[in-house]
């Protein structure tokens, strides 16, 4: 297999930003369930029996291996799968920062970890021989004893003298794709004490290796397919080549015929029946470039990056032709809870309709395409109203969740990218060109019946009585007066700090999502002046919102799902969060439960245990002591948030230096009372590096160190 490639980033520059993004996992909130939309993009595949399992961005996925291709199971992660190897009832799982992940698949539909070999970069490749595991990360092998699953154990390691970007195990050998120096024959037959016994310099750039027999098939990019006897591991000697018409990137082998991924986007295959002198027989166009190649039986097996899981019939191998595809556009933009569904505004796969009556097991039973890019939901009775970007207003019929259907539609002026209903009216955030008020009286027949003009973007929108509040980007929010929908008029605003892009109102107070200035909560009782009475700073970028029961969610993007205590509006503060695997873009809510659009994965969280008590009648608890936590996410870009706690009132300052000692920022300076308090450091404007955040109270100091990476 080869080793997966970071396009267009380093791998040192990757692995730092997923710790920015990572950080810690959770507070108070315990996630119940989780289904994985999109698999995001396919880094590679394997096949036993009838099931194959792909290494995703989104993490394992499990499909049949026979069309039709369906999802049968997936195990989520954190970071991108890029590496995936079957061993009896275990996939070993190479994820990105953590390392390769034992997983029981024994039943498919439910797989679960057993256990973790960590490794520094989190393993790049990764192959299964008997009872060990051969690991590919960086420019090292090391070898794990895998015999007991959920305590795997390093027992050897090679260091080669250049990096690893494909190997292959056989009989006692790795053959390792060493790039500029060729493939590299190394002896494991002692897994203690593996070591180099042979090296075959090819005249290219090795970066896959697959091995049949005495032959090892080389990928070796500009001079295309190599064929090297490996009789002797100690003398390997090539017999034959093939040209390719551009770069061979992957290969794998099959009875009589290679499989060669080569750039931009082909399948070729290649009659290997005479080694001396293999020969192209057949092709097959891929939608995308194939970052792995598997072959079994009568197909081929393509993980093929952004266009997904490809299924090709190779049973003729001189007209190869695609037959199935599994992999679906996204992402999960927002989400709408009706009854025991949830319906997701899904990008350009449109409407997915989630049965969620058991909580931990959600499953998709129905959707409905769009023609735009759906990016808001809402559900009133048997319909779901559609923000569908360029394309607008879309109604869906769901009185059957299992068959959703459009039944109407209006084609806003602008990008319809919000949406809310009240009575017979829906009201679209329609980005440039403002508010509009559609009548949906006949689902069939929707049509306008005002608008308004904001003079920002409106993402958003929340009607509470005969107002419309908007989510208006740069704008702020805009409080416009709907009690006649023909005439819509504005009667306040408030120019909030960030960019606006979600709004809920409860209460006589509006909750808005503010991009980088995180949650600001504003009293629209007086809805000609709405008034700041508090904030809550966010760790990315908050971009949906949803209140109930004196708790306000909010969807923080790379920052998850964060829960908010609102029950003293002037001073809200975060009693829990989940830092989800994908990019939380909404957040809907039942009861305790938290239900998020987070990218490539549709969440069900917990959050019972950050809603300890009823809020309305309490206060949180007083600090014990002084306290500097950790800044939140670290490392950082542009952003991240200082915390700190005083048990007492104190006068406080919360300063940033860099290591020479010199004073960057001045966070807090200034008296404060006891409890929980936050800043928000932007290092916008300079230099990636370490800075030490220190906190003086009274006579307590402590520091923190914060890493900011460009």
């Amino acid at each position: 297999m080869r080793k997966f490639r970071f396009r267009g980033m380093g791998l040192a520059a990757f692995l730092l930003f997923g710790a920015i993004c990572r950080g810690q996992d959770s507070l108070n909130v315990t996630k119940v369930g989780e289904l994985m939309l999109h698999t995001g993009e396919v880094f590679e595949v394997a096949v036993s029996g009838d099931y194959a399992f792909w290494a995703c961005e989104t993490g394992l996925a499990i499909t049949n291996a026979s069309p039709p291709l369906q999802l049968i199971g997936c195990y989520p992660l954190q970071n991108p799968a890029v590496s995936v190897a079957v061993s009896g009832r275990y996939a070993y799982v190479a994820e990105v920062l953590a390392g390769v992940r034992v997983v029981d698949v024994s039943d498919p539909a439910s797989p679960f970890e057993m256990g973790i070999y960590p490794t520094p970069y989190g393993g790049a490749d990764v192959e299964v021989s008997g009872n060990y595991a051969y690991i590919a990360y960086g420019s090292g092998l090391r070898i794990v004893d895998v015999s007991h699953p959920a305590s795997p154990m390093e027992v050897g390691f090679y260091d080669p003298p250049e990096g690893i970007y494909g190997l292959a195990v056989s009989e006692g050998y790795v053959y390792l794709a060493h790039a500029t120096t060729g493939m590299g024959i190394v002896d494991v037959s002692d897994p203690t004490s593996p070591f180099e016994v042979g090296l075959y310099d090819t005249p290219g750039y090795a970066t896959d290796v697959a091995v049949s027999g005495i032959y090892a098939y080389i990928a070796d990019r500009d001079s295309g397919l190599r064929v090297v006897d490996i009789s002797q591991p100690a003398l390997p000697f090539e017999v034959g080549f093939c040209a390719t018409p551009g770069p061979a990137d992957v290969v794998a082998v099959s009875g009589n015929h290679a499989y060669v991924s080569v750039e931009p986007t082909d399948l070729r295959v290649i009659d290997v029946t005479n080694p001396a002198s293999p020969i192209e027989v057949g092709i097959c166009t891929l939608p995308d470039f194939a970052n792995d190649v598997m072959a079994s039986g009568i197909y081929a097996y393509i993980a093929d990056d952004d266009a997904g899981m490809r299924l090709v019939d190779v049973s003729n191998p001189a007209l190869p032709f695609e037959v199935d595809c599994y992999g679906t556009p996204g992402p999960a933009y927002d989400v709408a809870i009706s009854g025991s569904f949830a319906y997701v505004a899904d990008g350009s796969a449109g409407l997915r309709v989630v049965d969620v009556s058991n909580l931990e097991s959600p499953f998709e039973v129905g959707s409905c395409a769009a023609p735009g890019d759906a990016y808001d939901v809402a559900v009133s009775g048997n319909y779901a109203y559609l923000a569908d970007d360029e394309a607008g207003l879309r109604v869906m019929d769901i009185s059957n969740p299992y068959s959703p259907q459009e039944v109407g539609f209006y084609d806003t002026p602008g990008d319809a990218d919000g949406v809310a209903v009240s009575g017979s009216y829906a009201y679209v955030a329609d980005g440039g060109s403002g508010l509009r008020i559609v009548d949906v009286s006949n689902p069939a027949s929707p049509f306008e019946t005002g608008f308004y003009n904001t003079p920002g973007y409106a993402h958003d929108v929340a009607v509470s009585g005969d107002y419309a509040y908007v989510a208006d980007d740069s704008a702020g929010l805009r409080v416009l007066n709907v009690s006649d929908p023909e005439w819509p008029c504005n009667e306040g605003f408030y120019n909030t700090p960030g960019a606006a892009y979600g709004v809920a109102v409860l209460g006589g107070y509006a909750y808005v999502a503010d991009g980088s200035a995180g949650l600001r909560v504003l009293d629209v009782s007086n809805p000609v002046s709405p008034t700041a009475v508090g904030f809550c700073a966010m760790p990315w970028d908050a971009l949906g919102v949803a209140v109930g029961s004196g708790y306000a969610y909010v969807a923080d993007w790379l920052g998850g799902l964060r829960v908010v205590n609102v029950s003293n509006p002037g001073s809200p503060y975060e009693s829990g969060f989940y830092n989800t695997p994908g990019e939380a873009h909404g957040v809907a809510v039942a009861g305790n439960y938290a239900f998020v659009a987070d990218g490539n994965h549709f969440g069900i969280y917990d959050c019972s245990a950050a809603l300890p008590v009823n809020p309305w009648e309490t206060t949180p608890s007083q600090p014990s002591s002084f306290i500097l936590h950790p800044p939140h996410p670290n490392p950082f870009n542009p952003s991240t948030v200082a915390s700190f706690e005083l048990p007492v009132p104190s006068h406080a300052s919360l300063r940033v230096y860099d290591t020479a000692g010199r004073l960057v920022r001045t966070l807090v300076d200034g008296w404060r009372l006891a409890g929980k308090h936050q800043a928000v450091f932007d290092g916008t404007g300079l230099p990636s590096g370490i800075y030490l955040a220190r906190l003086t109270a009274g006579e307590f100091t402590q520091t923190q160190k914060l890493v900011l990476l460009k």
